[in-house]
C-alpha cells in the first residue's frame, strides 16, 4: 500500500448512521464526491476492538462512551482514494459537531451529535495507513 500514500484514507460508517438506514446515502454521497472504494466491509466490533482501535484516546473523558457506541452496533469500514484522499474525506465528512459543520457535508446531513456523528476518517495519512491495517489485510483491497 505504499504506493497510496496520500491517495488513499481510511473511513467508517459509524453504528448510528447504520442502524438509522443512511449508509447507502452516504456511501453514495462518497462516490459522487469522486472517491473510489479500495474496500469496504460491515462489521461489529467487540468492545475490546473498539478500545484497541481508539486507544489513542484512551486517557480522554469521553473514552468509554465512545467505545461503548462503536461496539453497539455494525459498522462500516472503508478504503478510500482519491487525490489528496485524507483531507478530501475530512472536507466531506464535516466538522464533529454537525451544527457547526458546513451544508452539503456528511455530518449535517446524517450525524445527530457531536457522539454519534454518523462517519470516521483518517486525521493524517500516517494514521490512515495505520487505521487501513487495522481492519484490512492486502489481500481485500482492490
Amino acid at each position: 500500500m505504499a504506493e497510496q500514500t496520500g491517495n488513499i484514507t481510511f473511513g467508517i460508517v459509524k453504528p448510528d448512521a447504520v442502524r438509522d438506514g443512511k449508509a447507502g446515502a452516504i456511501i453514495q454521497k462518497v462516490l459522487d464526491n469522486g472517491f473510489k472504494l479500495r474496500a469496504m466491509k460491515l462489521i461489529h466490533l467487540t468492545q475490546r476492538e473498539a478500545e484497541g482501535f481508539y486507544a489513542v484516546h484512551k486517557e480522554r473523558p469521553f473514552f468509554g462512551e465512545l467505545t461503548n457506541f462503536m461496539s453497539s452496533a455494525p459498522c462500516i469500514v472503508m478504503a478510500l482514494e482519491k487525490e489528496n484522499a485524507v483531507k478530501a474525506w475530512r472536507d466531506l465528512m464535516g466538522a464533529t459537531d454537525p451544527a457547526k459543520a458546513d451544508a452539503g457535508t456528511l455530518r449535517k446531513e446524517f450525524a445527530t451529535s457531536i457522539g454519534e456523528n454518523a462517519v470516521h476518517g483518517s486525521d493524517s495519512e500516517e494514521n490512515a495507513q495505520i487505521e487501513l491495517a487495522y481492519f484490512f489485510s492486502h489481500l481485500e483491497f482492490v
